[in-house]
């Protein structure tokens, strides 16, 4: 039985005494000069303070060199700078271990997702909502294939994976502060944000917007990548893909007993049954690579438990400016910033 949506009291708040915006970015030196262009003036106009974490997430361009630029001229522009390439859902993550605000936006930097639609999320912010997240409306500057398959993904990731997930809603949202802190707790090594903020719970509502065409350059999440993220949350975030294989035996083995059935049936009635290789053959083909699928999917369940129990960090900081001290970091066991 499906089970109705949590009930949550509203109250009421002012704006947060910071707002954090958190941008991860990988290779995009052509759009940083815009996206500059657009936050600066954006975050004058905002009702309450703000801070911007930039984290570099290992780009082999310029441009950890322009942020660092962008950071000279304005204080409130801060850099992390990841050692290596770690990933979309890391560097996310590091960008909001270090952020300071009562509330925090996460968002791309390629300028598809507007910086104006944060006054709406601001606005249920102050409703008393701890989660509100942009739901695209339509997208445009995307070929149809790209819209077809990330309609089909939202859609499947809710049926098989987390029926709580929010459809065509991506990373962009507004997190309160105990939201936040609920969301840093969980350090594991595989990550869909999306999904785990929506699993954390709290008030959730969203606000509509028009998904914009990239500002410059190419998309950071060609096919092959957004299948990688798919499965990626898939494994990570539901046992579906071991119910699944443990389902495609059972109807094998149906199979089979119907089939064992049906030779002594025509046997006993002495009805012709034709000898043959072909058939004897086909069963075991098919019997055999289900078994291997199944044992494939329970690999990646155990080689992930295997990483998880090595506990290695989900990122490392290289460097950092605008930070209080040389090189600031969370302690995610102390849960804490700690400075050296």
């Amino acid at each position: 039985m499906r089970q109705t949506q949590t009930y949550h009291h509203l109250i009421p708040r002012e704006y947060p005494g910071l707002l954090s915006i958190v941008i991860p970015v990988w290779n995009e030196q052509e759009v940083v000069p815009f996206l500059r262009m657009r936050l600066a003036s954006f975050m004058n106009g905002l009702p309450c303070p703000a801070e911007l974490i930039l984290v570099n997430d290992g780009s082999s361009d310029r441009t950890l060199d322009l942020l660092l630029d962008w950071a000279a001229a304005d204080p409130r522009v801060k850099i992390v700078n990841l050692a290596r390439q770690f990933g979309h859902q890391a560097a996310s993550t590091a960008g909001l271990d270090h952020a300071a605000g009562d509330a925090v936006v996460l968002m791309d930097a390629d300028l598809q997702d507007p910086p104006e639609v944060i006054l709406d999320m601001l606005a249920e912010y102050c409703r008393g909502f701890d989660v509100v997240y942009g739901r695209r409306t339509s997208r445009q500057g995307e070929t149809i294939f790209k819209r077809a398959t990330a309609w089909i993904f939202y859609r499947l990731m809710r049926a098989l994976i987390y029926r709580d997930l929010p459809v065509d809603v991506g990373d962009f949202r507004l997190i309160s502060r105990r939201c936040l802190d609920a969301l840093i707790a969980m350090r594991e090594t595989h990550r869909f944000l999306r999904g785990m903020v929506a699993w954390v719970g709290f008030a959730q509502t969203a606000v509509p917007y028009v998904r914009q065409p990239r500002v410059k350059g190419e998309t950071k999440y060609p096919l092959v990548k957004m299948l990688r993220f798919a499965w990626t949350a898939a494994i990570s975030f539901s046992p579906t893909p071991l119910r699944l294989s443990f389902a495609l035996g059972v109807l094998l083995g149906v199979i089979g007993m119907a089939q064992g059935i049906n030779a002594v049936v025509r046997h006993m009635l002495g009805m012709f049954t034709v000898p043959g290789w072909t058939s004897l053959m086909v069963a075991i083909c098919f019997i055999g690579g289900a078994i291997l699928i199944s044992i494939g999917i329970l690999g990646e369940y155990i080689g992930r438990i295997f990483e998880e129990m090595k506990g290695r960090p989900i990122y490392v900081v290289a460097s950092s400016a605008n930070f209080p001290g040389p090189r600031a970091y969370l302690n995610p066991e102390k849960k804490e910033t700690v400075h050296r």
